[in-house]
């Protein structure tokens, strides 16, 4: 799994893959999520993004993503301290990082 961290509020990227993570607020509680991978360079008309919480990906859900200058995004409150996320697009099309998925932590 490849982890993003929030490096004292500013966020984390992951360029190879296009993505983005950004705090939305100073409470940490808010995360944007943009993407511009693998789906996105390869016309998808729609990326959902796929998340779920803890090491057993527990309340999964597909968050439907706006397109933007940037690419996808995705403002998401953060539950708990992690989260773990991968994207599809609507033809059911995965990007999950070769099956490793991403996860972003709160803690640094």
């Amino acid at each position: 799994m490849h982890q993003l961290k929030a490096n004292n509020g500013r966020g984390d990227y992951d360029s190879r893959a296009g993505i983005s993570v950004k705090f939305m607020h100073p409470d940490r509680k808010d995360i944007t999520i943009c993407y511009n991978g693998l789906l996105a360079k390869s016309g998808a008309t729609q990326v959902y993004l796929h998340t779920g919480i803890g090491s057993y990906w527990d309340n999964v859900y597909d968050h439907r993503m706006e397109r933007s200058a940037n690419g996808w995004e995705k403002t998401i409150q953060m539950e708990r301290s992690n989260i773990n996320f991968c994207f599809k697009d609507s033809a059911c099309n995965w990007d999950n990082n070769n099956g490793q998925n991403w996860c972003f932590n709160l803690v640094d």
